[in-house]
């Protein structure tokens, strides 16, 4: 396999995560970063050792050109992805995009048309689709390992101090100077189990997706949501209910679980991990490997290899991320429903926790699971799609 120039748009923050696997693919001989873009160059402490002395501009175009690189990855801001993504096409670039592709369903379909149009590849960066648990866990619901699929939940309980949301400006925010960012935490932190709970069970176009509720609420003294639950009506035949949080008391794995008429199937998907019980058999639990996203595109493009997560594979979740934005503002949640960790400077929602799992588990709306805080059942938003 021959080496693929890469140019990286935007290296800080989680582009550090970036840093470090192309790093790692550069000593395999699989990559070379041949160019960085930021506003501010990196200095060369914040360069890891390895990857030598990468061309850097603030100008994404003009660096593509002077690179002649073919891969570009982008983990910029996400009311920037579309417009850069094209910048890419129409030069030919080739591209891993991160999650969430973008703030709205008219964004991710200009996108995806103009990418296909110009006829380059696209990986969009839900890592955890990479994951060999994923077809695993498709095989085991084809061949009725837990019966008849009954549902797919997803729990997400993070936690994330006052700081996190001052990292950037758009952090946090559903619009930023008239443009819709979007950044809530089922559309952005713990994007992952929605994608992956939809996934599972096979509703990855927009096709896919009948219905959508929602119901978004705020500890902390942001714009978007920092708590909240998502249900999901599919062509499938049935519902994907995921609950997420960034006030959780006890900080755990996010997970997703298939419910089935004579078992269930839990997937830690940060872990690689996989769960299974069912009627008449003990418990059993594998971990699986994990295929990278960019070395999946590199090796689609030199060997042929077929791409993971196409951007028409994740238009299911942007039809949830369409649901969000449509709904009403995020309500804050009321006071004394929340307290603040001094030590931590950090905001918790007391039984969070609980009714993140319970959410998961049954499929269920905060609302109907009897929250106090949580808006009443039949007022929460429904968002057809």
């Amino acid at each position: 396999m021959s080496t693929v120039d890469i140019v990286l748009a935007g290296a800080r923050g989680h582009g550090r995560w970036h840093l470090e696997n192309i790093r790692r693919l550069q000593d395999k001989g699989v990559v070379r970063l041949a160019g960085i873009c930021e506003l501010i160059p990196l200095t060369a402490q914040e360069l890891p050792e390895g990857l030598g002395t990468p061309e850097q501009s603030a100008d994404f175009g003009a660096l593509l050109d002077s690179t002649g690189a073919r891969v570009a990855v982008i983990c910029t801001p996400i009311p920037t992805h579309t417009d850069l993504a094209l910048e890419a096409a129409r030069r030919g670039v080739h591209l891993l995009l991160e999650k969430p592709p973008a703030p709205s369903f008219a964004e991710f379909r200009r996108m995806a048309e103009g990418v296909a149009e110009a006829g380059v590849a696209c990986q969009i960066g839900f890592q955890s689709l990479g994951s060999q648990a994923v077809p695993a866990i498709r095989r085991m619901i084809a061949e009725g390992a837990i019966g008849e699929p009954a549902g797919i939940g997803g729990a997400g309980a993070w936690a994330r101090a006052e700081s996190y949301f001052r990292r950037a400006p758009w952090a946090g925010q559903r619009r930023l100077n008239g443009v819709e960012v979007i950044d809530g935490v089922l559309t952005n932190p713990l994007a992952h189990a929605v994608a992956t709970a939809l996934a599972l069970g096979g509703t990855t176009r927009a096709e896919h997706v009948t219905d959508v509720e929602t119901e978004l609420l705020r500890a902390n003294d942001i714009e978007a949501d920092d708590t909240s639950c998502v249900r999901v009506a599919t062509a499938q035949g049935h519902s994907v209910t995921v609950a997420a949080t960034l006030c959780a008391e006890h900080p755990a794995e996010p997970y997703v679980v298939v419910h089935g008429s004579s078992g269930r199937i839990t997937f830690w998907y940060k872990q690689d991990r996989v769960l299974l019980q069912r009627a008449g058999h003990g418990p059993e639990e594998s971990e699986y490997g994990r295929t990278d996203l960019l070395e999946n595109l590199v090796r689609h493009l030199t060997d042929g290899e077929d791409l993971l997560v196409t951007p028409e594979e994740t238009g299911a979740f942007m039809k949830v991320v369409e649901a969000v934005r449509r709904a009403p503002d995020p309500a804050p949640l009321p006071a004394g429903s929340w307290h603040l960790l001094p030590d931590e400077q950090r905001r918790v929602v007391p039984g969070i926790d609980g009714l993140v799992t319970a959410a998961a588990d049954t499929l269920a709306l905060y609302s109907e699971l009897g929250a106090p805080w949580a808006l009443p059942h039949g007022l929460r938003t429904e968002v057809s799609t």
